[in-house]
């Protein structure tokens, strides 16, 4: 899946191309816990640049 794709089929050329709802929540919800994580680490980043 790519990042931020919200149509999850037909997403690579290879593999599986159709996914179950309970899969597309799975994603979602990981692609959801990276997003927070990449949201903080900007602020850190942003807050340790400020400090200096």
């Amino acid at each position: 899946m790519h990042h931020g794709e919200e149509d999850m089929c037909c997403s690579s050329h290879y593999g599986r191309h159709f996914f179950t709802k309970e899969e597309k929540i799975k994603k979602l919800t990981e692609y959801k816990k990276w997003l927070d994580n990449e949201s903080k680490g900007v602020a850190e980043t942003i807050a340790k640049l400020e400090s200096n």
